[in-house]
């Protein structure tokens, strides 16, 4: 029990200053876990993350969930989400309750800031991921590859495709290391893994179905939380048909909500919270949390279901070297992802490029905690965007 109140503690904090998205959030954990707590190794994190970035569901809270499991079992892992996700998800409710028109979140200082601060924790993650797990040649090439296949190939099926051929080159051209004591540790039995495969096919094939009385905002959150490949923002199109189109929302408000979800710290997925919260007033706060659970619900068995499989497949040489290709890949796959969008549309001028240099160099030379650069750099953001006014 003292182990999963740390866990708990642990990701309520970070649950409260993680903005930036599902990849600044890896950035997040690998800070946090990695290098400061030493929780898990690089390979071991880069396992996790590799395992998450192929699924189905918001990949960070993914990843989140599986750290939790590796350091807590089964139950570490629920403390992990339920810790990280609680903080958004109150705001998501309150908003949804309470707020039906949010303008000026588009063009606001602080948010610009917190854009800046996304580009050094993402920026900082990976020149630590790649110092570990690029160390050669042939797995800088693999990285390379990735980050130019990614581009050529957006989505969640070139983010595979990467994946896949960057295991395939490694199987081809690396030798396998041997087994190390570091590698990802799973509380969870193959039996258990079944049964919550299972579940999430069981309610896959339930919600598909128009059952009476039941809102059709459940099916829809949890079909999009099974179903999304590519993250948080992936989702909104899946939402967007499932709730706008037939009426269930109005479309300004549902952009409103989404807009907000933007702005806060935590998983974009509890903009389910927000839809929860508007679409059933009457019952607010419940109808907001269990919207939570049935939009995250699914990612999390699929997590449960193959972890025990994905870690045990480490016995087999060809698997390990294969992981050596995956991990470089995956960091070719972060370094797309920082150049577009995080770079393209965070970078909006010779300021914006300084301050997340100052940033950049806060959290690798400074060595500040995340939260105190992400504040600073929200700050910073909004004296700026109020100098011209001011003069």
């Amino acid at each position: 029990m003292p182990r999963i109140g740390e866990i708990f503690w642990t990701f309520l904090r970070l649950g409260l200053i993680a903005f930036g998205g599902p990849v600044a959030h890896l950035g997040y954990f690998r800070r946090w876990f990695v290098e400061e707590r030493r929780w898990l190794t690089d390979d071991a994190y880069a396992q996790s993350v590799a395992l998450c970035q192929m699924l189905p569901g918001p990949s960070s809270s993914q990843t989140g969930f599986a750290i939790g499991i590796h350091r807590g079992g089964l139950v570490g892992g629920i403390a992990a989400w339920v810790a990280f996700t609680l903080p958004s998800a109150l705001i998501m409710i309150a908003i949804g309750m309470g707020v039906t028109t949010l303008d000026g979140f588009a063009d606001a200082g602080w948010l610009q800031g917190l854009k800046l601060a996304a580009v050094a924790v993402v920026a900082n993650a990976l020149y630590g991921m790649a110092r570990q797990l690029c160390p050669d040649p042939p797995r800088i090439g693999i990285a390379v590859a990735a980050t130019l296949g990614a581009g050529l190939l957006p989505g969640m099926g070139g983010q595979v495709a990467m994946i896949a051929l960057g295991g395939l080159t490694a199987i081809a051209f690396l030798d396998a290391p041997k087994q190390t004591p570091g590698t990802l540790h799973v509380g969870i039995s193959r039996r258990q893994g079944l049964i919550a495969l299972g579940v999430f096919t069981a309610g896959l094939l339930v919600l598909m179905l128009p059952l009476p009385g039941m809102p059709a905002l459940w099916g829809v959150l949890y079909r999009s939380g099974a179903l999304v490949f590519g993250g948080g923002h992936v989702v909104l199109p899946l939402l967007e048909t499932g709730l706008v189109a037939p009426g269930v929302i109005d479309g300004d408000r549902f952009l409103a909500g989404y807009g907000a979800a933007q702005a806060i710290p935590g998983p974009i997925f509890t903009f389910g919270g927000y839809l929860g919260a508007q679409i059933m007033p009457g019952h607010a706060l419940w109808a907001g949390l269990l919207a939570i659970v049935m939009i995250f619900l699914p990612g999390m068995l699929l997590v449960v279901g193959l972890l025990p499989f994905w870690s045990a497949l480490g016995r087999f040489q060809r698997v390990r070297q294969a992981l050596l290709g995956i991990n470089a890949a995956v960091v070719g796959l972060i370094a797309a992802v920082l150049w577009d969008p995080i770079l393209i549309k965070g970078i909006g001028g010779p300021m914006d490029g300084l301050i997340a240099l100052l940033a950049l160099a806060a959290l690798a030379l400074l060595r500040l905690p995340a939260w105190a650069v992400v504040a600073a750099c929200a700050l910073v953001g909004e004296l700026i965007t109020r100098l011209p006014a001011v003069g």
